[in-house]
């Protein structure tokens, strides 16, 4: 018969760690979700209240996750202590629910020596306050391109989460229970952390050398080595394509060869997954920024803006132009 340990409070020499989770507007309920029940489970485990949180917003009231879910906001932006700890949830729409009182909030108290942390598209709203330049750190893969081309003094990573000081960063999802079980090891020993893994059903225990995203021949089906070694090339050289002559050249078969190849595993040219993959980056960019069509386009190597525009038409039966003012109409509502 398992017993819920009686939570005893620690003495005031080693009072509970606080951590006030800052909800954006739409932020991810799992990211959430997955930190703060670590937190609850590791007291549990102890039996001792080794940690306290709090919820807070820049508004009073209930705050809506992305699923319509709303939470009882508990604080405001209010002045915390130096021995807090920050973690603020992001989600859709992060450069809307970025506000100037929000960004102003975080500098004050980072000036404090406050610690802080961005879960899933929070990192963004870090770097928009001006608090990760220097710095390593980490954001969901669907929002990397637009993040590394707007905030260039971080050194952006594909890790799950990164710890750089008192800097804290996950890439969304369940990468919160990741960074919390290093939060715990660090400040209670690897057995406790290991004890919250097993509450959690949490087999597979991430670091931060663990990259976020499936590897190419998981995420395309595929286990062709040299098919996945030109993905590769393709995914890290969108700035500047490279032709399939050289792709194939360099991975040893001819283009006949390589063309084959795409056919048969991804049903298309590799001239044309290569175009997909910079449409794709594209959009992201249109999306998540304020670059300029022009910027886009040659961010994702095209050498003219007319023929980005028609390749995007095509592609997505819009214009670039159509998109970035549709994706600037929702950010003012």
């Amino acid at each position: 018969m398992d017993i819920e340990p009686q939570i005893v409070e620690v003495d005031a020499k080693g009072k509970p760690r606080r951590f006030v989770f800052v909800l954006l507007e739409n932020f991810t309920m799992l990211c959430f979700a997955s930190a703060i029940e670590s937190l609850r489970i590791a007291n549990r485990m102890s039996g001792k209240k080794l940690y306290d949180w709090v919820v807070a917003a820049e508004q009073d009231g209930t705050i809506a996750c992305s699923n319509g879910t709303e939470f009882a906001v508990q604080m405001g932006l209010d002045e915390l202590t130096r021995d807090d700890t920050v973690m603020v949830c992001g989600g859709i729409d992060v450069q809307k629910a970025t506000t100037k009182k929000m960004v102003s909030w975080l500098r004050r108290e980072a000036r404090r020596g406050v610690t802080m942390g961005g879960l899933c598209t929070a990192g963004y709203t870090l770097a928009k306050a001006g608090l990760l330049d220097g710095k390593k750190a980490t954001i969901h893969w669907e929002n990397q391109d637009s993040f590394a081309e707007e905030f260039e003094e971080v050194t952006l990573t594909k890790s799950v989460f990164v710890v750089d000081g008192n800097r804290m960063t996950t890439a969304g999802g369940t990468a919160s229970i990741d960074l919390m079980l290093k939060v715990i090891a660090d400040d209670h020993g690897e057995e406790l952390a290991s004890a919250v893994a097993d509450q959690l059903i949490y087999s597979s225990i991430r670091t931060d050398q663990d990259t976020q995203r499936l590897s190419i021949p998981t995420r395309i089906g595929v286990r062709h080595p040299k098919l996945s070694r030109v993905i590769q090339m393709m995914e890290q050289n969108i700035e500047e394509p490279i032709s399939p002559a050289v792709l194939a050249k360099d991975v040893g078969m001819s283009t006949r060869q390589l063309e084959r190849l795409f056919r048969r595993y991804l049903n298309r040219s590799p001239k044309r997954y290569y175009m997909e993959l910079r449409l794709q980056k594209a959009r992201n960019l249109l999306m998540q920024t304020d670059m300029s069509v022009i910027n886009v386009a040659l961010a994702c190597g095209f050498a003219s803006p007319s023929h980005f525009s028609k390749c995007y038409r095509s592609h997505y039966d819009t214009t670039p132009y159509r998109e970035r003012g549709a994706h600037a109409a929702r950010l003012s509502i």
